[in-house]
């Protein structure tokens, strides 16, 4: 591992790269242009990021002031960021899948100056509430369209010019304002704010997180000590959004540190194209996209039955008894060697060659990961290291180590930072758990995880209310998560603000049943209903590409008006598997009723956040017919 102990700041580490790493020629960030993909060196970057930044001091921008972002990833975020971050400029990135009303919220509330739209689409929200903010100044675009927009007879305040112009401009200027940039990143202070990332939640108006220098990279320095795997040769494929504080840290950030080259992939729908193609080392990812590919791999081994089907299970029961044997520190005896290898060869080489065939592991971020599903990708030979936190936390606050999974957890507490289980009602604090404490067989009571240390935020943007609220007087931040230790290892239960109260007092975690019921590959997602309530009934969305196969559907079928699925058949098709998973759970955490809804919940409809967690409330008020008549179907049934 690269040690960047005295580097403070998040433009100290592209500097160190060329100094200590690679030579500037070394690639540096991948992506494709039309049929090929291209390389950009360190030199070719900074000479880019130097233009910008010159051209940001020219029209006046000075430290602390808020530049904002609405682009997908790619180079010309990285270009941005890195020339906004050395004069001491703060990043307001914002997701692409807002609302214009929330885009409008966010340039007011932090006061950006500027903004970098990503494409035409994008520049339609941005461009019907660019007069409502009165402090943008200028609107870059990312794409050449410029003459569009630059002609609005004075109708429209902010001045428009576009990502390519300001380059060329500044290398024009970039050797008279030198000075200036070197000054103003040697300025910059670790305590300084490099970020706002305003989270939106399940509830509520969006807040700004304020993530110090020293936040960024205190989080990836903890957590590479952790994770001593990672070489400069390693390339990642990055395609979670760097609007979101997990791919900026655990890809982005961490790339800075160690020199790892970056791909972008072109689109999610194109991601296992990419993959391919890019053959990366290592890739962040979140369980959904684990599970779609646990899913696909075993429908493709089971499908065609006979002895195809017998191998491909054969194989699985191989693999997991080879990763039992070395998760208990024994070595595999001279069959089972045999055994596996074969395994691989037959069945395993041909699921991982789908992802490029190089993974040495993957990260894991951004929701829990059922442990079956993480158990899967061990029995393949594929590690997936799960790690944990929020945007408030930096956002790491433990990850798996390389060399001690546990399935089920989140791994063992990073470095330099103190964890704390309290119980919610007396707030009694059951244990505080650090890395230098940490024991194997350590188990705690069950309570919500505050944290306090390096990692911590410094606060919400313009509101010290809310910052006071979760943020007590001993520095403890409370993230809201409820969880515990198990085998040494953090393991997290549930959102504070999901439990669900039963009408007879039983407190029900719906994450944990709805993992269960997740298992089933007939299922896409689950949320469940049952608080104040006798039972638990749920609204299910199933896999659309099996149940489009299995009863033989057209593409209509799911563009139909009306939002719940009816048929008997496919509602008896997947209450099958709802009654065989059943079993795993005690009796009151059992669904009882379920409706099938037509269509994914979205961020597009205000049902999830970019995260994909679900707006509890926004779902409950947004279908509390369909609700209402579940328990009215079960009340007529009894």
């Amino acid at each position: 591992m690269n040690s960047v102990a005295e580097r403070k700041t998040v433009p100290d580490l592209i500097r160190n790269i060329v100094a200590n790493i690679h030579p500037e020629t070394h690639p540096f960030l991948v992506h494709k242009v039309k049929e090929d993909w291209v390389e950009i060196s360190y030199k070719e970057a900074i000479e880019k990021i130097d233009a910008i930044s010159a051209w940001f001091l020219e029209i006046g921008i000075k430290k602390g002031d808020r530049l904002a972002l609405i682009i997908d990833n790619g180079p010309d975020y990285v270009y941005y960021d890195q020339a906004l971050q050395q004069i001491g400029a703060v990043n307001t990135s914002i997701y692409p899948t807002l609302s214009e009303t929330e885009i409008e919220y966010i340039l007011n509330d932090s006061g950006a100056k500027a903004i970098l739209v990503g494409t035409p689409f994008l520049m339609r929200k941005v461009y019907r509430v660019a007069n409502s903010c009165p402090n943008l100044i200028r609107i870059i675009l990312g794409f050449d369209e410029m003459e569009k927009y630059a002609d609005r007879g004075g109708k429209f305040n902010p001045g428009i010019t576009c990502i390519k112009n300001i380059i060329e401009e500044g290398k024009k200027i970039v050797e008279q304002y030198r000075q200036a940039i070197n000054s103003a990143r040697e300025a910059i202070l670790p305590s300084d704010l490099s970020c706002l990332i305003y989270t939106s939640g399940t509830t509520g108006t969006p807040k700004g997180v304020m993530l110090t220098h020293f936040n960024l990279t205190e989080n990836v320095r903890a957590s590479l000590e952790q994770i001593q795997v990672l070489e400069k040769t390693d390339k990642f494929l990055s395609f979670l959004p760097l609007s979101h504080v997990f791919e900026r840290t655990a890809t982005y950030h961490i790339c800075l540190f160690e020199g790892c080259t970056i791909a972008f992939s072109q689109s999610l729908d194109l991601l296992a194209k990419n993959m391919g193609e890019v053959r990366p080392t290592i890739m962040c990812c979140v369980p959904r996209l684990l599970e779609r590919i646990h899913d696909r791999a075993m429908k493709n081994g089971t499908s065609a039955g006979g002895a195809k089907t017998k191998i491909f299970l054969w194989a699985l029961g191989i693999g997991r008894k080879y990763r039992l044997v070395l998760e208990s520190g024994k070595k595999p005896n001279i069959i089972l060697r045999q055994q596996q290898k074969i395994a691989e060869k037959l069945v395993f080489s041909k699921i991982k060659e789908r992802t490029g065939g190089q993974l040495k592991f993957l990260i894991s971020g951004g929701g829990a990961l059922p442990k079956n599903i993480g158990e899967f990708f061990g029995d393949l030979g594929i590690k997936v290291l799960e790690g944990f936190g929020l945007t408030e936390t930096s956002p790491v606050m433990a990850v798996t180590e390389n060399e001690r999974v546990i399935y089920g957890t989140v791994g063992r507490i990073i470095p330099r930072i103190e964890v704390g289980i309290q119980n919610v009602d007396t707030k009694e604090i059951y244990t505080i758990q650090t890395h230098n404490t940490f024991k194997e067989d350590f188990q705690s009571e069950e309570g919500e995880i505050i944290v306090r240390g390096h990692c911590v935020m410094k606060g919400y943007w313009n509101k010290p209310q809310e910052t006071a609220t979760v943020i007590d007087p001993d520095d403890w931040f409370h993230t809201g998560d409820i969880g515990r230790f198990y085998k040494g290892n953090l393991q997290i239960t549930d959102r504070l603000k999901n439990m669900l109260v039963n009408a007879y007092g039983k407190n029900i975690y719906p994450t944990p049943v709805e993992n269960t019921y997740l298992k089933s590959s007939k299922i896409e997602q689950v949320f469940l209903v049952g608080d104040k309530r006798e039972y638990i009934t749920a609204i299910v969305v199933p896999a659309r590409e099996i149940l489009q196969e299995t009863f033989n559907l057209s593409n209509e079928f799911f563009e139909q008006p009306v939002m719940f699925i009816e048929e008997k058949e496919i509602v008896d098709w997947i209450g099958q598997d709802i009654k065989r998973l059943s079993n795993e759970l005690a009796k009151f955490e059992r669904i009882k009723n379920f409706k099938v809804k037509r269509t994914p919940f979205s961020m597009d409809e205000g049902e999830v956040t970019p995260t994909m967690k679900a707006k509890r409330k926004v779902i409950e008020k947004k279908y509390a017919e369909a609700i209402d008549q579940m328990y009215l179907q079960e009340a007529k049934a009894d």
